[in-house]
């Protein structure tokens, strides 16, 4: 945690005020990073860390050795890592929110988003029913990962969660789009290369027919 808190640091932007006095942007910057370890790092002995930071600074013999300093490093970056959601998790989350905030769209059971399409008119599937679909997988990014050259059977037993929520409030003769949380499609471990871990996935759904 320390490391990324310095890091952090080192990438505040450059002050540049002419006739700034030196004194007042050390300070500047020393309040700038007091009120983030305040927040991040609460009870941190602060006359080490302004020893640490001067004597580094000042390239003077450090107190420490690198590896008792790097060790110490390494045990608190799991804190920070717990502490702060991780990229994928957190442009999923982002994902999700934009897409229902969308016009015209709807949420089923565990977060499934949908829009229609084209209605339909015919039965709903049944559960565990076996339903003929044609359909376009694609990614956040609008890439298509995956889709049907011809009308495919499919067992609601065997498709991913997101399906299994959705396909059974469809009539067939509907289209949808379908935005699926990773959480009902392939989750923390993703699918192999082609799809990553905590990856939403975009689906358009065309039911065509349904049998027992």
């Amino acid at each position: 945690m320390l490391r990324s808190i310095v890091l952090g640091f080192c990438l505040l932007p450059m002050l540049a005020v002419a006739n700034t006095d030196d004194q007042d942007l050390a300070y500047s910057l020393g309040a700038s990073l007091g009120e983030r370890l305040r927040h991040e790092m609460p009870g941190l002995q602060l006359d080490a860390l302004i020893e640490g930071l001067r004597q580094s600074y000042q390239q003077q013999p450090l107190k420490l050795s690198q590896a008792r300093m790097q060790a110490l490093l390494e045990q608190h970056q799991p804190q920070q890592q717990d502490a702060v959601p991780q990229a994928p998790e957190a442009a999923e989350v982002r994902f999700m929110a934009n897409e229902q905030a969308r016009a015209g769209v709807r949420e089923l059971m565990q977060g499934v988003l949908y829009s229609e399409l084209q209605a339909g008119n015919g039965p709903q599937p049944k559960a565990g029913a076996k339903v003929l679909v044609n359909y376009v997988g694609r990614l956040p990014s609008g890439d298509v990962f995956d889709q049907s050259r011809e009308p495919q059977w499919f067992s609601l037993d065997s498709v991913i969660e997101g399906w299994q929520v959705a396909l059974p409030q469809m009539r067939v003769g509907a289209k949808w789009r379908l935005v699926i949380p990773s959480a009902l499609a392939y989750g923390a471990d993703g699918a192999g290369d082609l799809i990553a871990p905590y990856t939403p996935l975009v689906f358009e759904i065309q039911l065509l027919q349904t049998k027992d």
